[in-house]
């Protein structure tokens, strides 16, 4: 059974996180004429939605959104279960040519980030790929860091950063949770 040791973001946190990284996006892309973000499925497509409706705040433009579902390259695939649950990959813009920022709730290992690039390289090839995430919570087994991060949160191994958001759990708040069993 988990229990919750900590909340490190609440709403408000998680909604200025996200205005920052929106910032972020724009200044160093010196604006969104090529950009478009792309969401990890599963809490990534949620916060991909509210970066794009931020930057459109901001800057006065629709950014294009994109869904991806790395299941079938993840490197875990065999170990995870027998039938895995495919879920459907929307890019509805070419990827060729543009900055694609991926977006996902947490950094912990890489691996899923590492996925998520196989995945974009197989549909085309974009100037550059940049990573958002809401918290990166350390551990990485491969080389690979986020651009935008809304939270840096050093945990231990036994611990587990939990992201709920309003879209998907009714609520937004990140916690950090501890098996207690």
């Amino acid at each position: 059974m988990l229990s919750q040791k900590a909340v490190i973001l609440d709403a408000d946190g998680i909604r200025r996180a996200l205005t920052r990284i929106a910032h972020e996006i724009i200044e160093r892309n010196k604006g969104v004429e090529e950009v478009a973000l792309i969401g990890i499925r599963r809490r990534g497509i949620p916060l991909a939605e509210r970066l794009a409706k931020r930057i459109k705040q901001i800057e006065g433009t629709d950014i294009p959104i994109g869904v991806l579902d790395i299941t079938l390259y993840r490197d875990d695939l065999t170990t995870i279960t027998q039938q895995p649950v495919i879920h459907r990959t929307d890019i509805p813009f070419a990827v060729d040519n543009k900055t694609i920022v991926l977006v996902d709730d947490v950094l912990f290992t890489g691996r899923t980030v590492r996925a998520a690039l196989d995945a974009i390289i197989d549909l085309g090839r974009p100037n550059s790929i940049q990573l958002a995430v809401l918290v990166d919570r350390g551990h990485r087994e491969l080389p690979i860091r986020a651009d935008y991060v809304g939270k840096n949160v050093p945990t231990s191994r036994k611990e587990i950063i939990s992201v709920y958001l309003t879209e998907l759990d009714n609520e937004d708040k990140v916690v950090i949770e501890e098996d207690g069993g």
